[in-house]
């Protein structure tokens, strides 16, 4: 699923938990559920649009939710789940309002502070202002609220990849806390959302991005994930990873006789790299002894 399609499920369900008890009144639940209602298929469909001209028609529609948004935060500007949503509103890219987006989900937050929705956006906002060690806070808290939502592990193994560095210099964390942090996280994602490809993909990934690789786990795991992929493409490009790993654990024979079988024309660039760095060194040339000064 899409992200935003992800955040407008996760957000309904917040509305679920949250609208009925934080409303100051009844009717502004109801309008409330009545402009997600068309909020949700409007995101939906935005993301679909391939050219700004297509984008450019939805533009209309975006701002007549922008307009009942403000309309019922006029009436109730204490209803910490319209915040919420109209933020979500605000960070999509058609309108793309973040910093007013993150208005919205900062006074979402001190409204309400347990909407994992909201921690989530907030971390988002920071680890895109260059802010990891704050984003990650927000994060944290997120997991907090809902451990078993697979998207907010995803999003903290991502950070602590992407802001390595960062972290490192902060002198917070170890290369080796960090890395096992990093791993958990995308092992969590991927355990939460079996069903999602692209976070066991991500999984197995991660082991490339361990400073000390654990190639024998990553190897079982590339093998693993070869049992649930339907397409002979998905299923050649696992098993270039596997090759890949089997080279990193000086198994090349093996490697070699595991890229015989991808066939697919869109991965043989790869293939290629690879074959080349499983080549044995050449023998360095000798000189004939008669040929020697």
């Amino acid at each position: 699923m899409h992200v935003a399609r992800r955040l407008a499920a996760l957000l309904l369900c917040a509305l679920a938990a949250h609208a009925p008890v934080r409303a100051a009144t009844g009717p502004a639940a109801d309008d409330l559920a009545a402009i997600v209602a068309r909020q949700q298929p409007l995101i939906e469909q935005a993301a679909t649009k391939q050219t700004p001209e297509e984008l450019e028609d939805l533009r209309p529609r975006f701002q007549k939710l922008v307009h009942d948004y403000e309309a019922l935060l006029a009436r109730h500007p204490g209803f910490a789940a319209a915040h919420a949503s109209y933020g979500l509103l605000l960070a999509n890219p058609v309108v793309g309002e973040r910093k007013q987006a993150a208005v919205q989900f900062l006074a979402a937050n001190r409204l309400d502070p347990d909407i994992p929705l909201v921690k989530n956006q907030l971390g988002n906002f920071l680890a895109e202002e260059g802010k990891p060690l704050e984003a990650l806070h927000y994060y944290l808290e997120a997991v907090a609220l809902s451990p078993r939502e697979p998207l907010y592990h995803h999003q903290i193994g991502t950070l602590l990849v992407e802001a390595r560095d960062t972290f490192l210099t902060s002198g917070q964390w170890t290369r080796q806390k960090l890395d096992d942090a990093m791993l958990d996280a995308f092992a969590e994602a991927a355990e939460l959302a079996p069903d999602r490809f692209d976070y066991a993909y991500r999984h197995a990934m991660a082991y490339y991005d361990l400073a000390e690789p654990e190639w024998p786990a990553a190897l079982e795991l590339w093998r693993e994930l070869q049992e649930h992929v339907e397409t002979a493409a998905d299923r050649q490009l696992l098993q270039l990873h596997e090759a890949n790993v089997l080279g990193k654990l000086g198994q090349t024979a093996q490697a070699r006789a595991l890229l015989r079988k991808v066939t697919e024309p869109v991965l043989a660039v790869q293939k290629q790299k690879l074959l080349a760095e499983l080549a044995p060194p050449a023998a360095p040339a000798t000189v004939p002894v008669d040929a020697a000064p």
